[in-house]
């Protein structure tokens, strides 16, 4: 076989359509990759105007604090205090009051300690002298003391611990050391 010569730029035509030939029949290239896509976002559905508008709490409305309470003492001192509450038991019990001095001999001294709340509510007493010879006495205090609530309500104190001194007459009526007006 003889071989014809070819000149370069001949070849490089040749080998030029060889190649396109080649390229043609290889088919269309790969599609490219999909683009990524960031994860789905899950939003909430949106209320109805009406949930809205029940999920806005009421405007709160602050009343004097005098509304809120019947009274407020603002005792910063239980013995502060016993002059408030010693006046609140007089006033509801306007009629029962001893007036003027004791006479030198009564019928019985109790000394008794009145727990009360930041309402004015009693929540305890506690007995550190009691008139055991005059257990009725001892009953009719107790019950003056818890009727005569609410009393003031000791709000710089929140809760308070009181102890007064009750002077009982033969004739059922009484003073409060806080408040005596004397014995004879």
């Amino acid at each position: 076989m003889t071989m014809i010569p070819v000149q370069p730029r001949a070849r490089a035509l040749a080998l030029g359509a060889a190649a396109a030939i080649i390229a043609g029949c290889a088919g269309p290239p790969p599609p490219p990759p999909p683009p990524t896509r960031p994860a789905p976002v899950v939003v909430a559905p949106t209320p109805e105007p009406a949930l809205v508008a029940r999920a806005i709490p009421a405007p709160v409305v602050v009343a004097p604090i005098e509304e809120v309470f019947e009274k407020v003492s603002s005792a910063a001192t239980p013995l502060d205090y016993r002059r408030d509450a010693a006046g609140h038991l007089y006033a509801k019990n306007d009629s029962r009051i001893y007036r003027g001095k004791m006479p030198p001999l009564l019928y019985a001294v109790g000394v008794l300690e009145v727990e009360v709340d930041r309402a004015g509510r009693v929540i305890g007493t506690n007995w550190l002298r009691a008139p055991n010879h005059a257990p009725e006495v001892v009953r009719e205090i107790e019950n003056t003391v818890r009727m005569a609530a609410p009393y003031p309500a000791p709000l710089r104190l929140g809760r308070v611990t009181y102890t007064d001194t009750w002077l009982w007459d033969k004739s059922g009526k009484f003073q409060l050391d806080t408040l005596t007006e004397g014995q004879r």
